[in-house]
């Protein structure tokens, strides 16, 4: 009996281990990337509206479930975002997107690749908002355009 519960124990033992559960810090793994997503929550729930005297987190463009964060290693994050536009075929979805990039390009004291979506089904041409918004070179090109890059300063402004 004393056999069969040794060999018990080193097969759990060993399962956990290969699983990765019985790494020192892996319990704490998840309460990190909760941590580090409120943190991301945190910095885009006080961008502005570009039409409305209201931030996305008011208007319920953004939420704490919206933001996802895995580890890509142990010095790099993704960051995924996925707001929901007011309306199906909100015009400014666009330039949303494009706020809550440069916010997060700013303002995220860790290192990070971003990924922001508009949440599946709530905007006519969420595809094409999506490429524009994940474009490194569309985002740069929209952010030397002066009228466009005054209106993301505004909307990402702190309050006071």
């Amino acid at each position: 009996m004393q056999r069969v519960s040794g060999l018990l124990s080193w097969t759990l033992s060993r399962v956990l281990w290969l699983s990765g559960l019985s790494e020192p810090g892996a319990a704490r793994q998840p309460r990190i990337m909760e941590e580090k997503a409120l943190e991301v929550y945190d910095l885009i729930r006080t961008i502005r509206d570009p039409e409305k005297p209201s931030t996305l987190e008011e208007l319920e463009v953004v939420s704490e479930s919206c933001v996802e964060v895995q580890e890509i290693n142990e010095e790099e994050y993704l960051v995924i975002i996925r707001f929901t536009p007011t309306v199906p075929h909100c015009s400014l979805a666009t330039l949303i997107g494009l706020c809550l990039r440069v916010k997060l390009q700013r303002c995220l004291p860790f290192k990070h690749k971003l990924e922001i979506y508009i949440s599946e089904g709530t905007h006519s041409t969420e595809e094409d908002i999506n490429k524009q918004i994940n474009d490194k070179e569309r985002v740069a090109a929209a952010m030397e355009n002066p009228n466009l890059r005054e209106i993301v300063e505004q909307c990402v402004l702190e309050p006071d």
